[in-house]
């Protein structure tokens, strides 16, 4: 497994035990909090997304030029 699989794993564990534990009456995180957290965490991956899904950098420009040349888009 990638770092990046764990990562997601870690995240699910901890939000089914927060799920449970709200299931029983503890309020083990704020909501404003989760809120909070959810919108920073989604706006910084949109921004990775935008960047990976362009040619923006110059590695980026070099494989569209690439795919250019070879009639590819």
């Amino acid at each position: 497994m990638d770092k990046a699989s764990v990562t997601r794993f870690a995240f699910l564990i901890i939000a089914v035990i927060n799920a449970v534990l709200n299931l029983i009456g503890y309020q083990t995180i704020p909501d404003e909090f989760v809120n909070d957290l959810v919108a920073v965490i989604s706006g910084a991956y949109f921004i990775y997304a935008a960047w990976k899904n362009n040619y923006l950098s110059k590695k980026g420009q070099k494989q569209k030029e690439v795919l250019e040349k070879h009639g590819l888009s």
